[in-house]
């Protein structure tokens, strides 16, 4: 058999390379580009590329696709006569969008298959891996990889609460690798749930003081308690002088409306510019009530556990950077997951 004179990759593969080492050469019409394409790969239609393959740089070596993987055979052993160091992708661009959907992979005897999470946004990672492994056979592994903070904490409470295993987890310069391995769930034995789950969604001085106030008892009585912080309640998070992060003009606009940190909150009622607030204040002073900061010292001192809903966070231009000292990020399975461990889940 004739040796071929170009290389092949397959889409497990091609999806683990660092695409900036490599031009990529879609071969593809536009308009299918244009609905899924690969960010920085050069764009030369089959139909009208011939006259431009010598544009393709030589300074990488090159990874040829098309759709299904025809053209790009042809296209390759072309590039490789004129001296390029080129692959082509089996299966075209179809195979690697399959492997991203967590669909198997034609001609692969790779069992691991790998979850692009990259860029989704909560619940997205998880539902896309529970999709996945939901009929999958036991032992089946997969590879997820996603951009979103929260990914890190909801993949371990989505994997401890629904019995699958996770193997490892990586955290590298905003990347988040986890290799999970479905497993049947186990019985427990059964124990008693007194754990206390608050959403602290209001931004309101009197309601956040009363929410602070519930956890310290909570926790002073033994218990586990977790407040998750979203929407209006993250001003409560926020640190009360300005740090400087890139922000796009409509964060801004938010940031500059939306109170910075506890010492600006207003009261639900009779706020009156903030009379109303400093009154309040001054009361629970002369009664001898700690603030409301030293509530929340308090709170964290006894392990009390403060999240910040990231899907909220990126809504309202919020960055982790913002936040005060000994909050964790989370989604919506790290709230659930908390929830279903407590008898009282309260809405605040």
């Amino acid at each position: 058999m004739e040796e071929l004179t170009f290389k092949h990759i397959s889409a497990n593969d091609f999806a683990k390379l660092d695409f900036k080492k490599y031009t990529l050469v879609d071969l593809r019409e536009p308009d299918e580009v244009l609905v899924s394409g690969i960010e920085g790969a050069v764009n030369i239609p089959f139909s009208q590329g011939f006259d431009k393959f010598d544009d393709i740089p030589k300074d990488k070596p090159v990874v040829v696709y098309c759709r299904v993987g025809d053209w790009s055979e042809e296209v390759a052993e072309i590039l490789y006569d004129r001296g390029y160091d080129v692959t082509t992708l089996d299966g075209g661009y179809n195979s690697y969008r399959n492997l991203l959907r967590g669909e198997s992979v034609s001609g692969s005897n790779d069992t691991k298959v790998l979850i692009d999470a990259k860029g989704l946004k909560c619940p997205g990672p998880i539902v896309k891996v529970a999709d996945y492994l939901r009929d999958k056979p036991i032992g089946t592994t997969v590879y997820v990889e996603a951009t979103e903070d929260a990914f890190a904490s909801d993949i371990n409470v989505w994997c401890q609460r629904t019995g699958n295993h996770l193997d490892e987890i990586e955290i590298k310069e905003g990347l988040i690798k986890a290799q999970i391995t479905r497993a049947e769930k186990k019985e427990e034995l059964v124990k008693e749930q007194n754990d206390k789950t608050f959403v602290v969604f209001s931004g309101d001085l009197d309601k956040t003081i009363a929410a602070f106030i519930i956890a310290n008892g909570a926790a002073a009585m033994g218990r586990k308690v977790t407040m998750f912080f979203t929407f209006w309640g993250l001003n409560i998070l926020r640190k009360p002088k300005k740090v400087k992060v890139a922000k796009t003009f409509i964060e801004k606009m938010f940031g500059a409306m939306m109170p910075r940190g506890t010492t600006k909150l207003g009261l639900s009622r009779m706020n009156m510019g903030g009379a109303g607030a400093k009154m309040i204040r001054g009361i629970m002073k002369q009664k001898g009530i700690s603030s409301l900061e030293d509530l929340i010292e308090s709170a964290k001192a006894h392990g009390v556990r403060i999240v910040a809903c990231q899907m909220s966070m990126d809504i309202m231009g919020i960055h982790r950077e913002e936040l005060i000292d000994g909050v964790e990020l989370g989604g919506v399975a790290t709230f659930i997951g908390s929830g279903e461990e407590s008898d009282m889940s309260l809405f605040i």
